[in-house]
């Protein structure tokens, strides 16, 4: 159509740089950007806490309508207009900031313009540079052209398509409430595992049964501890973490249930690599020792907590390793992802920030010990020690609080979550499938708006 032309990116883009330099002393606000949530406020830091001393201000007074990116996921949609909230955040050089020229592009237009198909492959076209990090640069971005209407037909498509992605939104923003709603009822149903809601029904048609370690929790405590390795009796320091996590996490248990340390029911031992896949060279995807990372771990909720098969392995066991843990070790991650958990399916080495934990006895006790970390995670990673990055040392774990239900009753209990978690996972797919058809529908909306004729 004769309306349309073929503009520069840099025609309506102007970049802006408002130079300033960290005090340690002041509070600063920052912002995060992503493909789903497009620009947000992220956090406040006080500036002894930011690594970067030169930033650069967000300025909405001066520039009200923004367009920022990150350099790094501009080629998975990391992009967006900035919302009120985040003016005089601060951002790196990695986040470019540009002004609109409303007189080339209608902001509304921009607006849905950068989340569309049309823009997304443009931006395909461009090759991400960088060693560490790849990423786009916006000298590479801004002289890309892209077709656009006039103003009067802009703001004509912005009205027409109004509606339809109202509608969109709608239905986009109802399937963030399933799914939060979907993650509550996981979490809901950990908790009364953990403190014997869930099979309240249970013990009252078993009774406990003195001296029967499937019925009687002091039972089984004694029979664990003349089973543990003397060798493991030594507790570490445990920072202190435990008081706070009482404070925070409340557990009424049954009376015929205990409260024990972690480490009185497994061993706990970290991993004794400190070496890292990224730049070992012995390590190979046809090795013979299989390698996990914590990412692994972290991956592992996705898959029923079960650890996929690993992509390092070591060639040569030698000195970087001096175990092997067994198909079925429970690993908990200690650092980077704190308190992540997930079963190993095989053989496998794993670096010094992952621990893994064995029974002292056979029983349930991985799986009621995953769900009570998976319980507190967000209070492990709330009180975490932090260095270069925050981590719980294996003390922490050792001196963790947790409930001993009677060995009977584990089993029920890992038997019930596992039923209930069945029907959580059925629920989220279909959540899933519905969120796919939703963001499909929308960028053919899109598409059909902002595509040329």
């Amino acid at each position: 159509m004769s309306e349309w032309k073929k503009v520069k990116i840099g025609e309506f883009l102007k970049q802006y740089r408002i130079t300033i330099y960290v005090d340690d002393a002041q509070q600063y606000r920052q912002v995060t950007i992503s493909s789903k949530d497009g620009v947000k406020y992220r956090c406040t830091k006080i500036g002894k806490e930011i690594g970067r001393k030169r930033q650069f201000l967000i300025d909405l007074k001066k520039y009200p309508n923004t367009v920022i990116f990150t350099r790094q996921g501009l080629h998975e949609g990391s992009i967006g207009l900035a919302p009120e909230e985040v003016d005089s955040c601060i951002a790196t050089e990695n986040m470019p900031m540009f002004s609109v020229d409303d007189t080339v592009i209608d902001t509304q237009y921009l607006k849905n313009l950068l989340r569309s198909p049309i823009f997304a492959n443009l931006v395909s076209t461009l090759t991400p540079t960088g060693s560490a990090q790849k990423s786009i640069h916006e000298r590479d971005l801004l002289p890309l052209e892209i077709s656009i209407p006039n103003l009067e037909t802009q703001k004509k498509i912005v009205k027409e398509i109004s509606s339809q992605l109202e509608m969109t939104e709608l239905l986009s923003s109802e399937i963030e409430k399933q799914k939060s709603y979907a993650k509550q009822l996981r979490q809901n149903i950990l908790q009364e595992a953990i403190e014997g809601k869930l099979t309240a029904d249970w013990r009252k048609q078993h009774p406990v049964q003195k001296g029967n370690p499937d019925y009687d929790a002091q039972a089984l405590f004694d029979k664990i501890q003349s089973e543990k390795k003397l060798s493991k009796s030594n507790i570490r320091s445990s920072n202190n973490i435990q008081e706070k996590i009482d404070g925070d996490f409340v557990l009424d248990i049954p009376q015929s249930w205990l409260f024990v340390n972690l480490s009185e029911l497994g061993d706990l031992e970290r991993g004794k690599s400190k070496h890292r896949p990224r730049n070992d060279i012995r390590l190979f995807s046809n090795g013979k020792y299989p390698f996990v990372q914590t990412g692994d771990v972290s991956q592992s909720k996705y898959y029923g907590y079960e650890i996929q098969p690993a992509s390092k392995f070591y060639n040569d066991f030698g000195l970087a390793q001096s175990k092997m843990w067994k198909a079925g070790t429970l690993c908990i991650t200690i650092a980077a992802n704190i308190a992540e958990t997930g079963f190993l399916t095989y053989d496998a080495c794993f670096p010094d920030s992952v621990v893994g934990f064995t029974p002292y006895i056979d029983g349930d006790f991985s799986n009621f010990v995953r769900y009570y970390i998976d319980s507190i995670k967000v209070i492990l990673e709330k009180y975490a020690p932090a260095t270069a990055q925050k981590n719980i040392n294996l003390g922490i774990l050792e001196t963790l609080k947790i409930p001993l239900p009677p060995l009977a009753e584990q089993k029920e209990i890992v038997a019930r979550v596992e039923q209930h978690i069945q029907t959580i996972t059925q629920l989220e797919t279909q959540i899933a499938t519905r969120e796919t058809t939703t963001k499909q529908l929308m960028q053919s909306i899109l598409k059909d708006a902002f595509e040329e004729d």
